[in-house]
Parts: structure tokens; C-alpha cells; sequence
């Protein structure tokens, strides 16, 4: 892996969720999806329920993360852009998501499994002058 790969990876691993992006019917969407890092391959643990992973499984999809609710200075975003394939976790993985959210969006949360092998990695960064913080809040 490249040093701009291995530096997405741990950026990676500092936040637990981030927005899988691809198109269903033709039109795009962001899904919410819970991730871990294992191997160099990303893992995502989404609802079922949405019928997301339909669309995402034997696709490409971008997958992407930031710190942007993070009170530090230094704000970064990370995306992986690669094949998605619904999978069945290992014990291990399944150890590394924790527990399963009970709900999504009413409905008892069904858990879909997708493994996502990057193929192009991006990292951006903002360094925010901490004086200003409030300054541009809505």
C-alpha cells in the first residue's frame, strides 16, 4: 500500500460510520453504514431492510469518512472508491462492529455485510484557525 493508502486507513479507524455512495434506478444516493478496517479492505455493516446493499453489491461504490463533528482543528475526509461484495463476516469482524443497532427507522435492524477493496484512495484535509470556529456556523 501506498503512504497516502495507509494514511486513509488510519484516518480511517478514528470514526465508526461514514456514507457509502453509488446509484439505484439510475439515480445517486448516500446510505449511513458502520465500518471496520481489516486487511486493508473496508467492511460495512448496513440495514438490509433499505435494500442499499442490492444496489452496492457487484458495483463500484465510493465509501467515505471525516471527522467533521470533531472538535479539532484539523478536519480531514477520506474516500475509497472500489467493488462492493456482500459478505459473511467473520467472527472476528463481527467482534470488530460491536453490537448491532436495534432500529433503523422504526424497523428491527436486519444486518447486510459488504467488503469493499480500494482501488482509489483520496485524503483532504482543512486546518481551521480555532478562533473562528463559530464564525461560519449555520
Amino acid at each position: 500500500m501506498s503512504p497516502e493508502e495507509l494514511h486513509a486507513i488510519e484516518l480511517l479507524r478514528r470514526v465508526p460510520y461514514g456514507r457509502v455512495a453509488t446509484s439505484m434506478r439510475a439515480l445517486p444516493f448516500l446510505a449511513l453504514a458502520r465500518h471496520v478496517v481489516v486487511d486493508g479492505k473496508v467492511v460495512l455493516r448496513m440495514h438490509a431492510g433499505f435494500g442499499y446493499h442490492q444496489a452496492c453489491n457487484g458495483s463500484v461504490v465510493a465509501y467515505g469518512a471525516d471527522n467533521s463533528n470533531s472538535r479539532d482543528s484539523r478536519l480531514w475526509s477520506v474516500q475509497f472508491t472500489g467493488t462492493a461484495q456482500t459478505i459473511e463476516p467473520t467472527a472476528r469482524e463481527l467482534e470488530l462492529f460491536g453490537p448491532v443497532p436495534h432500529f433503523a427507522d422504526g424497523a428491527v435492524f436486519d444486518p447486510v455485510y459488504m467488503r469493499i477493496e480500494p482501488q482509489f484512495v483520496t485524503v483532504h484535509s482543512l486546518v481551521c484557525n480555532p478562533d473562528r470556529e463559530h464564525q461560519h456556523a449555520l
